[in-house]
């Protein structure tokens, strides 16, 4: 039936390519040509199978791409795979070792760090990116939730076009439409992406030392410290208050740095000391998990340790149950972030809150025992 209303949508619209044609005045300012323009969009059609999609008969229905079940770090954070990339990466290491020192000596970022992202976007390559890069900016200018953002990206998506960056068969992407060995969305390309290897091209899909030097191009343009560490796995108190770990609260640490605690599991699994380089990766890719994984990656090509404190074996629950739970904290003031299903910061930071006030074990971690406590003072009220 979901399949059927999203048909019906793509049908009922026929303002797309209306839509397409109106881009072309912005597109000309940008230095792109009419046969460029024309080759791009001749036969596009949206792809309405990409999640966070704004379409009619998805409202209620999680976007398509987003996990039924809260991820807990355990399964992001797979020691297996961890294991494996670092094997991987540290072959890779000593064949690029010139082009790794040449990019830190220049800009400050550690090889390792370039090569965890490098591993955690597209397996050093060996992901293929199942998108057509054009259809997904297009789709999402047209249909998400970020219309003005992505129709931007799109317009320099044409812009690499006409300028022989890439060719359009070549434009391989995410279903957000990054590109590249390391994931850059057009606009990105053209803030941060670097000829390192001096061949008169910025290459991010085929050259490793053009992609690399972009990425830490980029972590240096949001902010990266030179000489300073992402984060350091830390021992929490017995009975720390968990509603501390969030980045506003923070102590002196490495140099003076402040540092704020991260306890990515409540008060279950690893703690962390953040730094400034920490939320300087998560400027990369807003996810806590995602930086977990690439620094503890970058950590292990270097150090064959897992994590001192392991990851508990928690149940997960259902990404519906934290949004209501996050529509309860918000009601009762203690939650002002997005409703989105997911355990971060913030609302494992609100969940200890409520659990405080309530008398629950303080946990700072959405489980059953806090979800049932919740429908029982709704069903009282």
């Amino acid at each position: 039936m979901w399949i059927a209303a999203l048909t019906c949508a793509r049908a009922a619209d026929p303002g797309f390519q209306k839509w397409l044609q109106e881009l072309w005045p912005q597109a000309e300012t940008l230095g792109v040509s009419r046969a460029t323009f024309d080759a791009a969009t001749r036969a596009l059609e949206p792809d309405l199978t990409l999640p966070d999609l704004d379409l009619p008969g998805r409202e209620g229905a999680p976007p398509r791409g987003q996990a039924e079940f809260v991820q807990t770090p355990a399964d992001y954070i797979k020691e297996t795979t961890i294991a494996n990339l670092a094997a991987q990466a540290k072959k890779l290491a000593a064949e690029h070792a010139r082009t790794l020192a040449g990019i830190e000596q220049q800009f400050g970022v550690p090889g390792n760090i370039l090569l965890a992202i490098w591993g955690r976007e597209t397996a050093f390559g060996g992901y293929k990116l199942p998108k057509n890069a054009v259809t997904v900016l297009a789709t999402q200018g047209y249909y998400g939730r970020r219309k003005d953002f992505f129709r931007q990206e799109f317009l320099y998506a044409l812009k690499m076009l006409e300028e022989g960056h890439v060719k359009l068969a070549d434009m391989r992407s995410s279903w957000g439409g990054a590109m590249g060995l390391t994931q850059f969305l057009p606009s990105e390309f053209y803030k941060y992406a670097v000829d390192f290897d001096g061949d008169g091209k910025k290459d991010i899909w085929r050259s490793v030392p053009d992609a690399l030097a972009s990425a830490a191009q980029q972590l240096v343009g949001k902010g990266w410290q030179r000489g300073t560490r992402w984060a350091y796995e830390a021992r929490a108190p017995q009975g720390v208050d968990c509603t501390i770990a969030v980045p506003e609260v923070t102590r002196p640490a490495e140099l003076g740095e402040p540092a704020s605690l991260l306890l990515p599991e409540g008060t279950y699994g690893p703690a962390f000391l953040t730094l400034k380089n920490y939320y300087v990766i998560k400027e990369y890719n807003f996810s806590d998990l995602y930086v977990l994984f690439v620094g503890h990656l970058s950590d292990r090509i270097g150090d064959p340790r897992a994590f001192e404190t392991p990851w508990s074996k928690n149940t997960q629950l259902r990404t519906a149950q934290v949004e209501s739970m996050q529509r309860t904290l918000t009601k009762l003031g203690l939650y002002k972030d997005k409703i989105d299903g997911k355990a971060g910061m913030l609302t494992r930071s609100a969940l200890g809150a409520y659990q405080k006030a309530n008398r629950l074990k303080v946990d700072c971690w959405p489980t059953a025992a806090v979800v049932d406590d919740m429908q029982k003072r709704a069903a009282r009220n």
